[in-house]
């Protein structure tokens, strides 16, 4: 089953999934990056949304 693009502010909002390329367009432009960065940060802290937030943060000045 594919997914549904209009139930995506359904509950997995908290988990970025890479292999979605509107999913991973959408996720870099709310966290003002690139997918490249969003796929990186995904390697390295996994899926959960909090968890790049907070890795992508690092790199801010004061981060």
């Amino acid at each position: 089953m594919s997914d549904d693009k209009s139930k995506s502010q359904g509950q997995d909002r908290q988990r970025i999934n890479v292999h979605q390329d509107y999913e991973l367009r959408d996720w870099a432009k709310s966290l003002n990056t690139t997918p490249d960065r969003i796929k990186e940060a995904v390697q390295a802290v996994g899926d959960r949304a909090e968890n790049v937030r907070e890795y992508l943060g690092r790199d801010k000045p004061g981060g």
